[in-house]
C-alpha cells in the first residue's frame, strides 16, 4: 500500500435486432435447446432470411439452393425462413451473399438469448440501478431512498449473454484505484508485462503506483467492474474486467491539464479501448481536447460526466469540460434517480449531454476507512488557534441550512479577519497569522477542506500553509495556496494535505497587506481535515454524475467485448440509439434517453442498401 510522497456479434452483420429479451424469457424451452452452444452469440451454421413479398416460392428456393443451403423451417407467413448453411461456409459469407440477392429483404444470424442472470454478491440487493424492485437503500445519502420497480438499466438479461469484459481494457482516469480491494483485485489490468506492475500509472506523484488516496476512483472502478458472482460485496456492470488505474487527481480530488492529458495518452498507448473520466472543470482546453482526439484516432470510447451544478451546459458560461468537447467518440452522462428522473444536481444540455444513467445512492467498492477532524476555532470571542500579528478572531457568519450560502439568520462559527468581517476592512501593513497543530499520524492520506468568502486587494495576499514539523507554518512551511483575489460568494476549497501526515501537522492562514489599499478580508467556516486509512473491505454509497458515468463506461466495455470488431462509432451508436426514451430527458440530452443494457447489446446498425425491421 502506498503513502503519498511529496515528490460483432462478429463483423459485417447485415441484420436487424431480434426479439426483445422479454419475449425470450417467456420461452425457456427454446433457451435450453440452445444451451449446447455455450456462450456463442448465435446458432452456428444457421441464418434467418427474410424474403421480399414479391419473391415467389420458386425464387426463394432457388436463392437458398444456389448457395448450397437448406431450409430448416418456415418461421411465419411473411417470408422469414430458417436456413442451414453448407459445410465449411462462414456466417459472414452467407450474410454477404444474401445481402446481394435481389429476392432478399434482409438476412441475419439466428441469435441466442438466455435467461436473466443475477449474481450472488452479498449486497446485490442494494444495487437498484441493476435491479430496481422499489427497495429502500440502506444509508442512502440523498432522496429518494427508494424508487420505482423496473426503473433500472435492464442488465440482468444482458448478463445472460455476457459477463466477461476482460478482453477490453477500461482506463479509470481519476484519483487512482485501490487495486488491493477485495472486489477489484482480480479484475485489475495486468500491466506487469508493460512495466506497470501496479496495474497502471500515477501522474500526480510521477511513479507507477496509482494507489487511490481519495476514494473516488475506487468507487468508479467498482461500478464498472467489481467482481461479480463471488459471494461478496457488490458487482460491476462487468463481472470480469480489465481495469487500468490512471491516477491524475490528488487526495483532494484535484488535477491539472498536465496530469489528465498524460493520463489519457498513457491509457491510449497501453491499449485501453474505453476511458472513464468522472471529472470536469477547466475551460475550452486545447491540450485536453487533443488528448481526446488522440483517443478517437486510436478507436477509444471516452465516457465523461456532465457535472453536478444543476445547470444547462449548453448556455454561455456554463460549459464544463470534457463534457462540452465535441468529438464523436465522447459520451457525456447525466445522473438519474431511482425513479428515473433527472436529479436536480445533474447538469444537462440538449447539445452537450448525451444520455442519462443511474447516479444516486450508488453502492460500490471504496478505498478504505475515512475520518474527519472538525474545528470550530473555539467559540466566539475565544479563538483556540495560535495567533501572531493580530487581525484574526473567532466570530460567526450567517449561513443557510446547507452551510454553503451566506444569509441572515442561522450562524456558523467562523474564523474572521477583520473581526468585523464582512463589514469594514482589514488593516494596512499587516502580517496576521493564525495556525493550529493536528495529529494526522497513522493514516495514508489527508485533505484540508473549508468554505470561505475572500476579498483580498491586488497588492495583498491571503496564504494557506502547512508544516509537518509543527509550529508556525509560515516559517519553513509549505504553501497550499496564496495571493490576492475574491471568491465572490462563498466557495468550497479543498487541498491535498497528505505530505503533512504525522503527529505534528500545523495548518494556518496568513493575511499580509501593504501600507495603502485594503479590502473586506476573509471569513472561513466549516473547517475540517478528512483522513483516509486504506483497507481492502470497505464499500460506500456515493451520489453524482461521477457514479452515472461508469455505468456507461461499463456498458461500452461490455459491447466491445461482445462485439470485438465494434469501432468506437458502433459502440457509441449502440449506447445512444438503443437507450430508453424518458420524458425527464426530453430536450435535456442529445438523445432524450437513459441507457438500456440489453437493448444496446442487441443493437445493430442497419445494413446499407437494405431495409431492416425491428421485431
Amino acid at each position: 500500500m502506498k503513502t503519498r510522497s511529496r515528490s460483432t456479434i462478429a463483423a459485417a452483420l447485415f441484420g436487424a435486432v431480434l426479439a426483445l429479451y422479454a419475449q425470450v424469457a417467456a420461452a425457456p424451452s427454446a433457451l435450453s435447446a440452445l444451451s449446447s452452444w455455450g456462450k456463442s452469440q448465435y446458432v452456428p451454421g444457421e441464418v434467418l432470411v427474410k424474403f421480399k413479398p414479391s419473391a415467389v416460392a420458386q425464387a426463394r428456393a432457388a436463392s437458398v439452393a444456389g448457395l448450397g443451403h437448406a431450409v430448416l423451417a418456415d418461421l411465419d407467413q411473411s417470408g422469414l425462413v430458417q436456413v442451414k448453411l453448407g459445410a465449411g461456409q462462414t456466417m459472414e459469407a452467407a450474410l454477404d451473399s444474401y445481402k446481394n440477392d435481389p429476392n432478399v429483404e434482409y438476412a441475419q444470424p439466428n441469435y441466442i438469448y438466455r435467461a436473466s442472470v443475477a449474481p450472488n454478491d452479498t449486497q446485490y440487493g442494494q444495487l437498484w440501478a441493476f435491479k430496481n424492485t422499489g427497495q429502500t437503500i440502506a444509508n442512502a445519502n440523498i432522496s429518494p431512498a427508494s424508487g420505482t420497480s423496473g426503473d433500472d438499466i435492464h442488465i440482468e438479461p444482458a448478463w445472460g449473454q455476457i459477463t466477461d469484459c476482460s478482453s477490453v481494457i477500461v482506463a479509470v482516469v481519476d484519483t487512482g484505484v485501490n487495486y488491493n480491494q477485495e472486489d477489484l483485485a482480480a479484475n485489475m489490468w495486468n500491466g506487469s508485462g508493460s512495466g506497470f506492475p501496479n496495474h497502471g500509472n500515477d501522474f500526480v506523484d510521477i511513479d507507477n503506483d496509482p494507489m487511490d488516496l481519495n476514494g473516488h476512483g475506487t468507487h468508479v472502478a467498482g461500478i464498472i467492474g467489481a467482481v461479480g458472482n463471488n459471494a461478496k460485496g457488490t458487482t460491476g456492470v462487468c463481472w470480469m474486467a480489465s481495469i487500468m488505474a490512471v491516477r491524475v487527481l490528488d487526495a483532494s480530488g484535484v488535477g491539472s491539464t498536465a496530469s489528465i492529458t498524460q493520463g489519457v495518452n498513457f491509457a491510449v498507448t497501453n491499449g485501453a479501448k474505453v476511458i472513464n473520466m468522472s471529472l470536469g472543470g477547466g475551460g475550452n482546453d486545447p491540450a485536453f481536447s487533443n488528448a481526446i482526439t488522440n483517443a478517437q484516432n486510436n478507436n477509444v470510447v471516452v465516457v465523461v460526466a456532465a457535472g453536478n451544478d444543476g445547470v444547462n451546459n449548453d448556455l454561455t458560461g456554463n460549459a464544463i469540460f470534457p463534457c462540452n468537447f465535441t468529438q464523436p467518440t465522447l459520451i457525456c452522462v447525466a445522473a438519474l434517480d431511482s425513479n428515473f428522473a433527472l436529479m436536480s444536481f445533474s447538469n444537462f444540455g440538449a447539445t452537450s449531454v448525451d444520455v442519462g444513467a443511474p447516479g444516486t445512492n450508488i453502492l460500490s467498492t471504496f478505498v478504505g476507512a475515512t475520518a474527519t477532524i472538525s474545528d470550530n476555532f473555539g467559540r466566539p470571542g475565544a479563538l483556540n488557534w495560535t495567533t501572531s500579528g493580530g487581525g484574526w478572531a473567532n466570530g460567526t457568519l450567517g449561513l443557510d441550512v446547507s452551510g454553503t450560502n451566506f444569509v441572515a439568520g442561522a450562524t456558523f462559527s467562523a474564523l474572521l479577519n477583520p473581526t468585523t468581517y464582512p463589514t469594514g476592512a482589514y488593516a494596512n501593513s499587516a502580517d496576521n497569522r493564525v495556525y493550529k497543530t493536528f495529529d494526522l499520524s497513522g493514516v495514508n492520506a489527508a485533505s484540508l477542506n473549508f468554505f470561505a468568502q475572500i476579498d483580498i486587494a491586488a497588492s495583498d495576499a491571503l496564504n494557506i500553509n502547512f508544516k509537518a514539523a509543527g509550529g508556525d507554518p509560515f516559517v519553513g512551511g509549505v504553501q497550499l495556496a496564496g495571493g490576492p483575489g475574491t471568491t465572490g460568494g462563498i466557495a468550497g476549497l479543498s487541498f491535498d494535505l497528505s505530505p503533512c501526515i504525522g503527529a505534528t501537522c500545523s495548518v494556518g492562514f496568513q493575511l499580509t497587506s501593504n501600507a495603502s489599499i485594503t479590502a473586506k478580508g476573509a471569513g472561513i467556516v466549516r473547517f475540517r481535515i478528512d483522513t483516509l486509512t486504506l483497507n481492502t473491505t470497505t464499500y460506500q454509497i456515493d451520489t453524482g454524475t461521477s457514479m452515472a458515468t461508469p455505468m456507461v463506461a461499463g456498458l461500452a466495455a461490455m459491447l466491445r467485448a461482445y462485439n470485438p470488431q465494434f469501432t468506437f462509432t458502433d459502440t457509441v451508436n449502440a449506447i445512444k440509439n438503443a437507450g430508453k426514451s424518458l420524458p425527464a430527458l426530453a430536450g435535456k440530452t442529445t438523445t432524450g434517453k437513459a441507457i438500456d443494457v440489453i437493448s444496446s447489446l442487441a443493437y445493430i446498425n442497419p445494413p446499407t442498401g437494405l431495409s431492416a425491421s425491428v421485431q
